[in-house]
């Protein structure tokens, strides 16, 4: 049976996606999207691939490339999870108004509170510091004996994230 353009397309979609993946975790190996086109960008990714890992600089995919591409990829899926900072800094401030990934975790914390303390407020998981969201950190503030402004600081931050751990940790027993 013949080797069909699909196929080909197929593999060289394959090996952009482990090129991909390794990219996001190795600043030296540029980004390839994914298209199944063995064009320019995924040849200057192969180079910068084998330069990094000690393999002949030819741009093409041998069966050596292939096998570390392959190594490497599955490393960093066996690995040790990454550690996520969401928090900015030790001066960031997260006031009512402001919106995007960090409140989201902030209200999925808060959610977690409720949920396993009778008396934690809810919260509206939808990514807006609304007033909601500042009320429930003002109480949570108030259980933690920190100032209750309603603002997430890094101090309110710490608080909270122990917190949760504390009561996944007791969950898990």
């Amino acid at each position: 049976m013949a080797y069909t353009n699909n196929q080909k397309r197929q593999h060289i979609m394959e090996l952009q996606t482990y090129l991909h993946a390794i990219a996001l975790m190795n600043d030296k190996i540029p980004v390839v999207i994914p298209d199944g086109i063995y064009g320019n960008e995924t040849s200057i990714a192969v180079r910068a691939f084998q330069r990094e890992y000690g393999i002949p600089e030819t741009g093409n995919v041998d069966p050596d490339t292939w096998n570390k591409i392959v190594s490497v990829y599955r490393g960093y899926l066996r690995s040790a999870p990454v550690p996520y900072y969401a928090f900015p800094s030790a001066k960031y401030i997260v006031r009512k108004g402001d919106s995007g990934q960090l409140i989201y975790i902030i209200q999925v914390l808060l959610h977690s509170l409720s949920g396993f303390y009778d008396n934690a407020p809810d919260v509206e998981i939808c990514g807006n510091y609304n007033d909601m969201t500042a009320e429930a950190v003002k109480r949570f503030q108030k259980w933690c004996g920190i100032p209750q402004n309603g603002n997430v600081d890094s101090g309110t931050w710490n608080m909270l994230v122990h917190c949760c751990e504390h009561m996944d940790h007791m969950m898990s027993r």
